[in-house]
């Protein structure tokens, strides 16, 4: 007769059905393994234009003069266990694939070519752009950073600076604009002085980030430390690589409106309590029976008793 195991318990059962999870978890090939990974990528495919000594490029730079056709190379992968059929397009100017369709085998590394068209009469200087793939409603997006020989410019302009909120909501805005034909990463410096000397002083740091020629950018910074009660000139600086740079001021007053306001109800209420006890102690000062005698007659009366007793106007 066989022998009987007692029954697990409860606890023991979870405890074993958790540690089961935890390994088809951690199994490679398994589903779990795959869960939330891309099931393809996109990327500039590694060539004679990757960066010497690395292992890829992050994004594709092209530069030629006007009327020149550029070449490269968008490298998909697909390693799933099925083909994937993947859409190309061209964001940005001049950019054109042989195909807008491209089926990639499983387990496959495809290179795809594409071409950039600079038009005769390109603007030298920066024109981004990008090349997108969608497939399986997800879309991958490659920068291109193109550039047009000839003479460039770096020229920033810093605009529209206000100030606004008061005390932990206080807001400095304002407003960028690549006023040249470079790409620029711009950094900026913020000054306040107030009646008593500086009261924010923030010296430069780069901006996360990238103007675009002719690109304009509201941005705000946060000054949560402002003062409550002062006259104060905000200065912003603005530099970007190659010698730009830009400048901007505005002017705020910072008043306290409802101590103000309260401080000013409350001398009008003092005023007026003081006029009443004057009022109150005149009265108490005259006697029941004596008439009212108004101020300007007696005095009046008392010049002319005066001029009489000196024999003036006898």
């Amino acid at each position: 007769m066989p022998s009987m195991s007692p029954m697990p318990s409860r606890r023991t059962r979870l405890a074993v059905l958790a540690a089961a999870v935890l390994l088809c978890a951690l199994a490679p090939g398994t589903a779990f393994a795959a869960r939330g990974e891309p099931a393809w990528t996109a990327e500039p495919a590694v060539g004679a234009a990757a960066r010497p000594g690395g292992d890829g490029r992050p994004y594709f730079y092209l530069e030629g003069a006007p009327g020149a056709v550029l070449e490269d190379k968008l490298a998909l992968s697909n390693p799933s266990d099925r083909a994937r059929t993947v859409r190309l397009r061209g964001a940005g100017p001049w950019i054109a694939f042989a195909a807008d369709e491209v089926r990639i085998p499983p387990r496959t590394r495809a290179d795809v070519p594409f071409t950039v068209t600079v038009p005769p009469g390109a603007v030298p200087g920066d024109h981004p752009g990008a090349v997108v793939a969608t497939a399986d409603g997800r879309e991958a997006e490659v920068r291109v950073h193109l550039r047009v020989s000839g003479p460039t410019l770096s020229a920033l302009t810093v605009e529209d600076v206000a100030v606004t909120g008061q005390g932990d909501a206080t807001t400095i805005r304002y407003a960028l604009v690549n006023r040249g034909n470079t790409v620029l990463t711009p950094r900026l410096a913020v000054r306040a002085e107030g009646l008593f000397g500086d009261v924010l002083r923030r010296g430069p740091r780069a901006l996360p980030v990238e103007l675009n020629p002719g690109q304009r950018l509201e941005r705000t910074e946060r000054w949560p430390d402002a003062p409550a009660l002062d006259a104060v000139g905000v200065r912003l600086t603005v530099t970007a690589g190659g010698g730009a740079h830009g400048e901007a001021t505005a002017s705020v007053s910072f008043v306290p409106w409802p101590q103000v306001l309260w401080t000013g109800l409350g001398v009008l209420l003092l005023g007026a309590a003081g006029l009443a006890r004057r009022v109150v102690r005149r009265r108490r000062t005259r006697s029941p029976d004596e008439p009212a005698v108004d101020e300007e007659s007696s005095e009046k009366s008392g010049r002319e008793g005066q001029l009489a007793r000196a024999g003036v106007g006898s």
